[in-house]
């Protein structure tokens, strides 16, 4: 293995020079002098090893067999004296020492622990971390879909199960003594966050708390609130890596320091100066990246090109070094195990087989052979007609070269065998999406990313320090590594003042993302009452925050007003009150968007009229779009549903297309008629042929409809109210102003900034109480729809409604509830109730043209029951928009066809083919359904649905879906 000197910290010899001696001068003794601790740092180092020797900590220490570092022994101090406690401390640091501690006191207590994680995967790792220390009859799991020993005295749970036992009042909480909550920083999620303070708060006070989180700048303000809601606790934060951070950049295929020399990389500094090698690299990168005969770039396995590529003037050119080549460079430097973060899914996939495409082999072949064992013996459960459809081959032999993906798309039983091969040294370079960066105990040497970019959901946005920190905060092994190493690939783009920027700020900021919910009023409204509900909601971080951010908010909208005071000024027009000249613009715009957006819904509910009443031999013109032409209808299709008319009709060129209202843009027309045969069979190629010449003939002598005006400037003429703002304007002494538009620029930024000011405004308004503000929001909406009403005393109450809406636990609660109140599933099947379910909960992972295939048709009866889901969705919706709140999530149907084939017995194959779902993707979903139904067998207003629901789990829990996760 070659030397990793160059990459190390520095030696105390700074000089480097070979040979050199030990250095006696003057400068060198002061240097060991300040070196020495000082007499109170001697005590408290005495004092943490007394503590960590006596008591019940003495004992657990030696159960671990190594020595605590300081944070981790004041941390178990204040556990084992009574307090809760916060620890936030980086990656890899040791926190989770403090959750084991507590453990150990509850069990020596003859009390319970609960051990609470993010994610299901975390929780299947921490259940065999305590399985491993206190054998399988001391330690339980419960994961939504995993029971184990739930009644054990350790039990490892997700954070919504606790949530969910607190407010059934479960009798596994007796004897509860003590909480720990991995991940806390978790609550700042926005979809799951909440859960987190719901637990926080509702959890007994006798309860003690055990808060792990990563390292956040406002860690005392957390612990602040903590300690408001929870009594005494103390904030233990630590900085310190325990393996120090080197910071690189992989510049055609050549490791980089990304500071300069003399510069400390786990104590950069602020603007830590840049490695000039490495600026003057970066900095000559016009041109972009060349590909041609000429420019082959990186060959084979750890080397370059002869003589290089360079650019006019010799300055090599900047190239994102290939995958395959990046792994090639890690072997060489030593860097191996190494994480590779590539923020797609498909280009996780794509990196492993071009590293297998290049003949990349990083495992000898007594670890290959325990390789294959391995995934044998944990894959065999699978059916053999499946491992085809799962790529079961594919991942066996890549992970026999040592390499693999990790993402959220790949079959969990797969991710899990990769986790498993990665920790035990066997797979030495893992692609993987940032889902790998939560929790999941695998350390590696190095961590390295391609981009600094990834995509949200919605748009590219640059990685946080927060996020970069998180990341590459997996570097480094603990106990084997001398430091660890964050590698991000160069390329054209890249800044390396703004890495530097990302990898020196390691704190980001906690904020709360709680929000009440209609499962949490109708539970806390059963609990304790309306007025009581509402305090206990004032007590949540969120209101914390919101109340101490009043003060920067004023200081904000005063600054406003000055500047507002500037634009009004500068928008002063000497021939009139140009305000009232721009808000006559403001209105006149806001007219004229208002009659193209009618004109639009015009336009969409005229092409639907024009595929309405549509009967067999039907000519069409299709005016626009990709399916523009001439065509007959062969089946006008079912009367109308949720997804309007969809014809069946055959074009020019015999291909037979189902036709939805956004094919025909404004409308298709009818020109003609052609005869179908009666017997006519699309799937005929010469039926389709024969009816394609009769059309083509048909439309032959055609010319085609002339170009319509555009529409909207003639709505827009014809449009009375427009017309008088028109009027208006022109009227208006300022409109002849020579300085018009400059006045018009600032009265734009004016009203820009006063709309912001006045929002601005509202949210100071609101942030007292705010949380409860919408509380009682929530509780108007429910009691208007009969889950709450008033009893005779005056005082909220939960209707029989409501009493089942409190077990439902789902993202789209009241949605699920409406759909069981009024019947809209009663006469489904348990294939059609998975089906139905999975339009609540499923999400796109992008927006979708492609109508989605309901079986049976809209008007079978899935269809009809779908059409009541997307009518009670749209009902809930305006609701929602009267009382100002916005909580229900639109009903999506991506997924329906794929559950009902797979609930009704269909294979893998059947299911996932011609669809984008990934067999990871598709078992997700699938277990989500089994808990929402499973929530369905308890909660169904009536038996026979009740019924149904549990036949469906069983029809769902089959196959992949049905595999074990521990």
């Amino acid at each position: 293995m070659p030397s990793r000197s160059r990459h190390r910290r520095r030696p105390d010899n700074p000089s480097g020079a070979a040979g050199a001696g030990p250095d006696t001068s003057a400068g060198a003794a002061r240097q060991r002098a300040a070196d020495e601790p000082s007499p109170a740092e001697r005590y408290a180092a005495a004092r943490r090893r007394q503590q960590e020797d006596s008591g019940e900590l003495g004992r657990f220490r030696e159960e671990l067999g190594f020595r605590l570092d300081a944070f981790q022994v004041e941390a178990c101090t204040a556990l084992e004296r009574g307090s809760g406690v916060l620890v936030a401390a980086p990656t890899g640091a040791g926190k989770t020492v403090v959750g084991e501690f507590a453990v150990h006191l509850a069990l020596g207590a003859g009390r319970k622990a609960f051990y609470t994680t993010p994610i299901k995967a975390l929780s299947n790792q921490k259940y065999g971390d305590l399985v491993r220390r206190y054998g399988p009859g001391q330690v339980g799991l419960l994961t939504g879909d995993t029971t184990i020993n739930s009644e054990a005295p350790v039990v490892v749970m997700t954070t919504e199960v606790l949530r969910n036992m607190l407010y059934a009042g479960s009798p596994t909480l007796d004897g509860l003594g003590f909480v720990v909550m991995d991940e806390v920083h978790y609550l700042a999620d926005r979809f799951r966050g909440p859960v987190w303070e719901e637990v926080i708060i509702h959890l007994p006070d006798d309860v003690q708390l055990v808060s792990l989180s990563a390292t956040v700048s406002n860690a005392e303000e957390f612990g602040d609130w903590l300690a408001m809601v929870r009594g005494d606790t103390e904030v233990v934060v630590s900085e310190h890596r325990p393996v120090p951070l080197g910071q690189h950049v992989l510049v055609n295929a050549e490791l980089l320091d990304l500071y300069a020399g003399h510069v400390d990389p786990t104590d950069p500094g602020v603007d830590p100066p840049i490695n000039p090698d490495l600026r003057r690299l970066l900095a000559n990168r016009s041109g972009g990246e060349r590909r041609g005969p000429g420019d082959r770039g990186y060959r084979g396995r750890g080397g370059r090109r002869p003589g290089g590529d360079h650019r006019p003037g010799g300055a090599p050119a900047v190239r994102t070094t290939p995958r395959f080549a990046v792994v090639d460079v890690l072997d060489r430097e030593g860097l191996l195990p190494a994480i590779v973060f590539i923020f797609s899914r498909a280009g996780c996939e794509a990196a492993v087989q071009q590293c297998l495409g290049a003949g990349i082999r990083l495992t000898s072949p007594a670890e290959q052979a325990e390789i294959r064992m391995i995934v044998e013996e944990r894959c065999a459960a699978v059916p053999p007609e499946d491992l085809e459809v799962l790529g079961y081959w594919q991942l066996a032999d890549a992970l026999s070269r040592g390499v693999a993906a990790h993402h959220a798309g790949m079959l969990p039983l797969f991710k899990e065998t990769v986790e498993d091969l990665f920790s035990r040294g066997l797979v030495k370079v893992v692609f993987a999406t940032e889902t790998l960066a939560l929790g999941i105990n695998m350390p590696a040497r190095s961590v390295v990313l391609e981009k600094l970019v990834k995509w949200d959901g919605s748009r590219h946005v640059d990685v946080t320090p927060g996020e970069y920190t998180q990341l590459t905060g997996r570097a480094g092994r603990r106990g084997i590594d001398v430091e660890g190493h964050a590698v991000v690939l160069g390329h054209s783009g890249l800044d390396p003042v703004q890495l530097a920027g990302l990898a020196s700020k390691r704190l980001y900021p906690l904020r709360s993302s709680f929000r009440p919910t209609y499962n949490m009023a109708v539970n806390l409204v059963a609990q304790v009452g309306r007025d009581r509900a509402r305090e206990v909601l004032e007590t949540s971080f969120a209101q914390f925050q919101a109340d101490r951010g009043v003060v920067g908010l004023a200081r904000q909208a005063q600054a406003h007003t000055e500047a507002l005071e500037g634009y009004a000024k500068a928008m002063e027009c000497h021939l009139g009150d140009f305000a009232e000249y721009a808000r006559l613009r403001g209105e006149l715009s806001a007219a004229e968007k208002d009659v193209s957006r009618q004109a639009a819904g015009a336009r969409r509910a005229e092409a639907a009229r024009s595929l309405e009443g549509l009967r067999p031999g039907d000519v069409l013109e299709v005016p626009q779009g990709r399916r523009s032409g001439y065509v007959v209808v062969v089946d006008p299709g079912p009367k109308a549903g949720f997804e309007g008319p969809r014809p069946t009709v055959l074009t020019t060129d015999r291909q037979v297309q189902r036709l939805t209202v956004p094919d025909v843009g404004r409308g298709a027309r009818t020109v003609g008629f052609v005869r179908v045969p009666r017997d006519f069979e699309a799937r005929v190629p010469a039926a389709r042929r024969d009816l394609a010449a009769r059309l083509r003939a048909a439309v032959a002598d055609l010319a085609p409809a002339p170009h319509e005006r555009p529409r909207r400037a003639a709505r827009a003429d014809d449009d009375a109210r427009v017309q008088d703002l028109r009027r208006a304007l022109r009227a208006h002494p300022c409109h002849g102003c020579p300085e018009r538009e400059d006045h018009a620029r600032w009265a734009e930024r004016w009203s820009r900034l006063r709309a912001e000011h006045d929002a601005l405004v509202g949210r100071i308004a609101g942030r007292t109480g705010s949380i409860s503000v919408v509380f009682d929001r929530t509780c108007d909406l429910l009691a208007q729809l009969g889950y709450l009403d008033v009893d005779d005393e005056g005082a909220l109450r939960v209707t029989p409604d409501g009493r089942w809406l409190r077990r439902l636990y789902a993202e789209n609660d009241l949605l699920l509830a409406e759909c069981l109140r009024r019947g809209a599933w009663d006469e489904l099947d348990p294939p059609g109730l998975a089906a139905a379910v999975s339009t609540v909960l499923y999400r796109s992972r992008r927006d979708e043209d492609a109508q989605p295939h309901v079986p049976g048709g809209p008007n079978g009866r899935l269809g009809v029951a779908i059409d009541a889901t997307v009518r009670a969705w749209s009902e809930l919706e305006d609701l929602e928009t009267a009382h100002r709140l916005e909580t229900i999530q639109p009903v999506d149907l991506g997924l329906v066809e794929a559950v009902h084939r797979w609930a009704a017995g269909r294979s893998l194959d059947a299911v996932l083919r011609g669809s984008d779902l990934t067999a990871g993707d598709f078992v997700r979903w699938c277990k989500q359904v089994i808990d929402v139904l499973d929530q369905i067998s308890s909660a169904a207003p009536h038996e026979r649905l009740r019924s149904t629901a549990a036949r469906a789990v069983d029809a769902v829990r089959r196959g992949v879906v049905a595999y074990s996760s521990v």
